[in-house]
């Protein structure tokens, strides 16, 4: 069995790929690795067949759908989850064949309805069921210690202790345990009453991921993050530097068109010299109006950069060729030093 465990900050995510056939399956796969997942599939010649979440994440956004997009592989959840994106719903005490590998579902609700482990002929991924010197949080949308309790002292701590745990966390830097290694010393698995189990989990207070409200509407429902937005627009547009903006303005004329995306408020505190206005908002609306020859070349900017990526992208898809995104924004440019007016 080729086996790679990569990780992403606090994340972990693997590939698992068939020595004889060559196929393979990536795990718990984080949007930030995708290059990464391409390069060890082509290192070891891997054609990735599966891409599968354990449970649908809360604190980071899945690469599945975008790996599965670029693969032709198949999106594997269990059959509670919500994403409408799914090719192959499975169940407790199913399998999934990867070439001559055979790896067992085991359904462990608690850190989330969906949840589930891998089981492996040395190994387990535990996904966010079972960690290295902890369990899963109960307390996101469709936790429920009770389930976790069932999942972790009626299921998964019958299988056999020398059985490796790879989870899909882990905040320390480490890379697995046993579970034998979890039995033991693990303190959460040491209230073993039920009650005593829950009552420990429901005390936790543990402050909220960061991504949240962002990750989970992502990851149930396909959609795109908003760093995926502006990397997106980010490909379709060229940028320009402060400097050579400075530069071309001040000569007269001008070299090139000024477009100023903030709200009104901020454009009337402080703009950059002869920028013209348009909200983002409003900028499908008035662009014909303000900018009649789609020939002109354009540098837009807002306050940091990041909306005026996408105003710029948007500029370019309605036929302004030449339009181009300040790099960096209006706060950058004031800290320069550099000339604005107000008004």
């Amino acid at each position: 069995m080729i086996f790679e465990q990569i990780r992403s900050g606090a994340c972990l995510s693997y590939v698992i790929g068939c020595e004889d056939t060559r196929a393979a399956l990536v795990v718990d796969p984080e949007i930030n690795q995708l290059d990464r997942y391409h390069a060890l599939a082509a290192r070891d010649g891997l054609r990735i067949r599966y891409v599968l979440d354990t449970h649908t994440h809360a604190d980071h956004f899945s690469a599945s759908r975008e790996l599965a997009r670029q693969t032709g592989a198949a999106i594997i959840m269990h059959r509670l989850s919500s994403a409408p994106y799914v090719d192959i719903r499975v169940d407790d005490g199913e399998s999934l064949i990867v070439g001559k590998l055979r790896v067992g579902v085991l359904y462990t609700p608690g850190h989330t309805d969906d949840a589930m482990c891998l089981v492996l002929a040395d190994r387990l991924l535990t996904g966010d069921t079972l960690l290295i010197g902890g369990t899963g949080r109960t307390d996101l949308p469709s936790g429920d210690p009770e389930k976790l309790y069932d999942s972790l002292f009626n299921k998964l701590l019958h299988l056999d202790p020398a059985l490796l745990v790879y989870p899909a966390h882990d905040y320390k830097d480490r890379d697995h345990s046993t579970l034998g290694e979890e039995i033991a010393h693990n303190l959460r698995l040491q209230k073993t009453r039920r009650e005593e189990f829950v009552a420990q989990m429901r005390a936790l207070d543990l402050a909220m991921p960061t991504h949240l409200t962002e990750a989970l509407r992502t990851n149930r429902s396909g959609g795109k993050t908003v760093s995926q937005l502006i990397a997106e627009a980010a490909s379709k547009v060229s940028f320009m530097s402060m400097s050579e903006v400075r530069q071309r303005i001040e000569r007269t004329p001008p070299e090139l068109a000024l477009l100023d995306v903030r709200e009104r408020d901020a454009y009337l505190a402080g703009h950059i010299p002869g920028a013209l206005h348009i909200p983002r908002g409003q900028l499908e609306l008035r662009v014909n109006e303000m900018l009649p020859d789609p020939t002109q070349r354009i540098v837009l900017y807002c306050e940091y950069g990041k909306i005026s990526t996408l105003a710029a992208a948007t500029l370019h898809d309605l036929g302004y060729g030449r339009a181009v995104a300040l790099d960096g924004g209006y706060q950058a440019w004031r800290e320069a030093a550099y000339p604005i007016e107000p008004g």
